[in-house]
Order: structure tokens, then C-alpha cells, then sequence
């Protein structure tokens, strides 16, 4: 399966191929034996290019966060490829590697839980330029003011600790941390989903400009199509540690293929009370990726599901316009009405009312 887009302007950053993610699941006291394997993340391919932003999308527990932790290299893979700038991370080690990790940062999903409480903003910033001696005395100082500006902060947050902050104040922190080595790629793994409403939209709008200052390219990890409709270049569907679609953003909500993308949209809320409208409800719950279900993965939750869905496990095939789906009766699915009514009102038009941000849209840095 190949998961290339055809726009060659920009170059590619990252390339993941057929990753594989298993943890071990052990029994036992002084005689600990394996008893099974957690199928985390089972055959992903993707590439990413420089200034853009692809989008993980799916439940709880289908290996989103997983996918992007072994990516940086903070978990160990099981199997597949992870190429950054051409090399591949699995086979460096030492100063290789150590050089290649300032180029990929995270932001993480709890903005409180990863800044350290003991140390002060200047500290927390200041800290990976340290571990990678970039610059000390006067030029870290300045580096470090400057990044906290870039962030919407003031240069009189700089001796305080987090506990001072608000929510969205400290992920900002977060944010200029994980510019402080210059990075090429930014993981953000649910950065807004712990954040007020009325901060989202602030925070996630500072992401879109620091994209495009600094030529970024992200891995947004989210589960609100709302916010990944408004971040996104690219949306990859999740489930079971498997891609079941992957499309541009435009293509994707204009026409979902795979039935459990067309579920989740379905659970997208909506703005209005007054707007009446079909759900698909899916029976039943996810399956454990313990013990994940022969052929479809989605096929104990699905309307539409035939004998074949039992046997055979479905490939990701290309329906046109770089859209690919894992389903072998797309073609016959189709878009239901449930979700035309949905795609009547966009989830960017959603995320703009819910927020209660008509005009203007985009808000100040600064305004917390």
C-alpha cells in the first residue's frame, strides 16, 4: 500500500513504514512466562512533509498516542521502519542519535504533568538547550526570552513555576519548550483535549502560526474532528492499531468511506439544539487488542458487516483523489444520509460556534 501524496513541493521529513507496536503481556511470579501480546500499533505506513500537519484520529486506546511515542524513539518498535531526514532512528545510536532527537519533540496531552513543579519557566525552557549545549550565558537567557514571547507570554513569567499558571498558560510553556532545539517535527499528542474550551481555540490557533513561522511539520494526535478539521493537512483513522482511512482533510469530510469514520462524525456534537439529525450508533464495545478479531478489525461493531469481513482482512485501497479506505464494500456503503445532514455543517464551523468565536476568528496570542 502506498500512502504517497502527489503535491512533491515541499520535503519529506518523516517516513514510517509498516511500524509494528506489541507489548508483552507476562504472568506469573519467579517463573514469569509470556502469556499474549498487546497488538498496539499493527502495520502503519505514512509520510510527512515540512510544514505539514498530519492528523491521528480514532478512540481511546487504538494506538495513537503509542504510534507517535515510538516515532521520537521513546518506545522501542516491534517491527517497520521510522526514517527522519533520511536516516533511519532504530539503527542510530550515540552522538547520532543524540543530534538526531533535536530535531523531534513532543507536546503532551497534560500540561501540568510535563513541566517539572521544582523548577521555573526560565529553567523548563532553558533545559533542553543545556542537555544539548546550544548556548549558555547571555545567548540562553536571550534564546529563552525569546521563545517565551513567541508563545504569548511576558518576560515577567519567567522566574515563576508552574502551579502560577493557568491551564492553557502552561501549555504554552510546554510549547516554547519544545521549540527551545529548533525542531523539525513537533509530535502533538492531544495538546488542546485537557484545556477549557475558551483556550482551544487560542492555543491551537499559536500552533498554526508557529507552523508557519518556523516551517514545522506536525503530528497531531486528537480524537475532536472539530479541531482536526481546522489543524489538519491529512487525516488518518484509527482503529485497533490499524489505519481504516487516510485522506486529504477535504476529501475525507466530504466524502467518508469507511463506516467507523462515518460513526465518529456521527458523535461529532452539534452547535445548534435545534438542528435534528440521524446518529449511527455502533453496538457493542472495542474489541481488546489482546485478542483483536479475525479478518476486519471493525467487523463486530459494523451494520455492515458479510462473511467476508470475518475471513479476510481488507488492504488500504486507493478510491481516488489520494483517498484510501480499508473496507471491502465501500463502493456499496456509500455516504449515508445520517452523515449528509452532518456534512451540511461542517465540524470548522462547529469548532468556530462552540467556541462562540464568529468575528474575528483568530485570537490574540495573548488573550488568555
Amino acid at each position: 500500500m502506498s500512502t504517497k501524496r502527489s503535491c512533491p513541493e515541499a520535503p519529506i521529513v518523516l517516513k514510517v513504514h509498516r511500524l509494528v507496536k506489541h507489548f508483552p503481556v507476562v504472568s506469573g511470579g519467579l517463573g514469569r512466562r509470556k502469556t499474549g501480546l498487546v497488538r498496539a500499533v499493527d502495520d502503519v505506513s505514512f509520510e510527512l512533509r515540512a510544514g505539514e500537519t498530519l492528523a491521528l484520529v480514532g478512540e481511546s486506546g487504538c494506538g495513537k498516542s503509542t504510534t507517535g511515542r515510538v516515532i521520537l524513539g521513546l518506545l522501542n518498535p516491534t517491527s517497520g521502519t521510522v526514517k527522519f531526514s533520511d536516516q533511519d532512528i532504530f539503527k542510530l545510536k550515540g552522538k547520532s542519535l543524540r543530534r538526531l532527537r533535536r530535531d523531534m519533540h513532543i507536546i503532551f496531552q497534560d500540561p501540568y504533568g510535563s513541566l517539572n513543579p521544582r523548577l521555573t519557566v526560565a529553567e523548563i525552557i532553558a533545559e533542553p538547550i543545556e542537555v544539548h549545549r546550544v548556548a549558555d550565558g547571555e545567548d540562553k537567557r536571550k534564546r529563552v526570552a525569546s521563545l517565551l514571547q513567541a508563545v504569548g507570554l511576558l518576560p515577567s513569567h519567567l522566574n515563576r513555576y508552574p502551579h502560577e499558571f493557568s491551564g492553557g498558560q502552561r501549555q504554552r510553556i510546554g510549547i516554547a519548550r519544545a521549540l527551545a532545539l529548533q525542531p523539525k517535527l513537533i509530535v502533538c499528542d492531544e495538546p488542546v483535549s485537557a484545556l477549557d474550551v475558551s483556550v482551544q481555540a487560542q492555543v491551537v490557533n499559536l500552533l498554526q502560526d508557529l507552523q508557519k513561522q518556523f516551517g514545522l511539520a506536525y503530528l497531531f494526535i486528537a480524537h475532536d474532528l472539530a479541531v482536526v478539521k481546522h489543524v489538519s493537512d491529512r487525516i488518518a483513522v484509527m482503529y485497533l492499531g490499524k489505519f481504516v482511512e487516510y485522506s486529504p482533510k477535504a476529501e475525507l469530510f466530504h466524502s467518508p468511506r469507511h463506516p467507523y469514520t462515518q460513526a465518529l462524525m456521527s458523535a461529532n456534537p452539534m452547535p445548534d439544539p435545534q438542528l435534528k439529525r440521524q446518529r449511527i450508533i455502533l453496538e457493542g464495545d472495542v474489541p481488546s487488542p489482546l485478542n483483536p478479531p479475525s479478518g476486519c478489525r471493525f467487523h463486530t461493531r459494523c451494520a455492515f458487516a458479510r462473511e467476508e469481513c470475518v475471513q479476510t482482512e481488507p488492504e488500504l485501497q486507493d478510491t481516488g483523489n489520494d483517498h484510501f479506505v480499508a473496507c471491502h464494500f465501500w463502493r456499496e456503503i456509500g455516504v449515508p444520509r445520517a452523515i449528509k445532514d452532518i456534512l451540511a455543517h461542517p465540524p470548522e464551523e462547529q469548532f468556530r460556534k462552540r467556541l462562540g468565536m464568529y468575528q474575528p476568528w483568530r485570537a490574540s496570542k495573548s488573550d488568555l
